[in-house]
């Protein structure tokens, strides 16, 4: 029996708590880049996942991702069903299983997170509070499971993916592209301008993910050494290079640099670093994060061209990302860091790159596959999508009954809470004089 490591316990920690600050880090990053109308929504869609997906991941998302017995290399068994058998000194590796499971449960928070910006301003907060958990379990702990438990079918097969760019980033950015299907376009959608109303928030969003991804990566590695160092510089790197990367893109084709730019060129870079932090060197770092920037600053305009409405670019950045990082790994894995594979361009040939591209198209199938059924079935059982109504006047007001700012939005007064009976709008009392 393996002795828990307390500087690898101490690691995986701070690393939990860094990669738990990323989920209310999106949703102010998200709250940014919806409209004024729809800012608290957006908001509470991350937050309510903190919850909804703890109780999915204890009660069945981690014994189907990670328990020791595979059915078939395609899901794990009961063995851990609501934590059963995991105790203080039960041991992963050379850490305490409990908080592997903790630190495998806030990525999948995020991941259920991350859809919800393809369908803001238009969706039912009842039915993602129905989509979260369920999708947890039958799409995210599944493909967890194939990528990344000893036993799954990928990992077996010899797919890399180190933190995430198959199981976070493709599984969100496909999951996003079904549920965006399924609810059709804003009301406005290629008409109205739908900029988004607090560019600061949205620049402190991604300096908190930013922030987080350090553990997010690193901490990864499960233990404070050189291999957690050499990720958390990478994952710095490739955030810089999107950054230029996409900037670059901008001041060549619009003559400007823009700050939600800048903060779109950062995730673009983390996003694609994240399944290659743990394979390719420093210089490996800074091609992929460019590569992210320019490729995914291109990618967010397919929306308008295939008329699916991805509100706040959730597959552009975050799947097309994670296509460029996972694919990346065929050509710039090296053997330092893998410790064997290594990619086409430091002589390993093609067949990491057929793995990683297999890999890419298998769990880009099933989640979205998955997803649109589900997102589907709740549409016909309670309804997915606002009314027309509900979505005009403003997603704040009728789902939550509330506005973000003091003065209301568009036309709405401020709600007064009377002690029984509807919310109202306060009465003006200026038209009663």
């Amino acid at each position: 029996m393996h002795a828990i490591d307390p500087a690898a316990t101490a690691w995986l920690l701070a690393s939990t708590a860094l990669v738990l600050l990323m989920t209310p880090g999106l949703a102010i990053f998200y709250g940014g880049m919806v409209r004024t109308t729809g800012v608290l929504n957006m908001i509470m869609m991350s937050f309510i996942s903190i919850p909804l997906v703890t109780v999915a991941w204890l009660l069945l998302g981690y014994t189907l991702a990670f328990s020791g017995t595979s059915v078939g290399g395609f899901i794990g068994d009961l063995s851990h069903i609501g934590m059963a058998g995991i105790g203080p000194d039960t041991v992963h590796g050379s850490v305490p299983e409990l908080l592997f499971s903790t630190f495998q449960l806030t990525f999948a928070i995020i991941t259920a997170a991350l859809i919800s910006g393809a369908i803001a301003d238009r969706a039912k907060f009842a039915a993602w509070i129905v989509f979260v958990p369920v999708w947890s379990i039958v799409v995210y702990a599944v493909v967890a499971h194939w990528v990344w438990a000893p036993s799954g079918w990928l990992f077996k097969l010899g797919v890399l993916d180190y933190a995430g760019g198959l199981v976070v980033e493709i599984v969100s950015g496909s999951s996003a592209l079904a549920l965006a299907l399924v609810l059709g376009p804003r009301i406005g959608f290629k008409v109205d301008a739908m900029r988004p109303h607090n560019l600061p928030f949205v620049l402190l969003g991604v300096g908190l993910l930013w922030f987080g991804w350090f553990g997010f990566n690193a901490g990864s590695a499960l233990a404070a050494n050189g291999t957690a160092a050499a990720i958390f510089l990478n994952t710095l790197v490739a955030g810089c290079l999107g950054m230029l990367g996409w900037l670059s893109v901008e001041q060549i084709r619009d003559g400007r640099p823009t700050t939600f730019g800048a903060a779109s060129g950062v995730v673009a870079g983390l996003v694609a670093i994240t399944p290659s932090c743990g394979t390719v060197n420093t210089l490996g770092a800074a091609v992929v994060g460019v590569a992210a920037g320019v490729v995914c600053s291109f990618a967010i305009g397919l929306k308008f061209r295939f008329g699916y409405d991805d509100s706040l670019d959730v597959v552009g950045v975050h799947f097309v990302g994670g296509v460029v990082g996972v694919l990346l790994i065929g050509f710039l894995a090296t053997a330092v860091m893998t410790g064997g594979p290594q990619g086409l361009l430091y002589g390993g040939g093609v067949t990491q790159l057929g793995k990683q591209a297999l890999a890419m198209i298998v769990v880009a199938a099933y989640a979205f596959i998955m997803s649109f059924v589900l997102a589907k079935l709740i549409d016909r059982a309670i309804g997915f999508r606002l009314s027309p109504e509900d979505e005009t006047a403003g997603v704040d007001f009728t789902q939550h009954a509330e506005t973000a700012y003091a003065e209301g939005v568009h036309g709405h007064q401020p709600l007064r809470r009377p002690l029984f009976g509807e919310l109202r709008p306060r009465p003006d009392t200026t038209d009663e004089e």
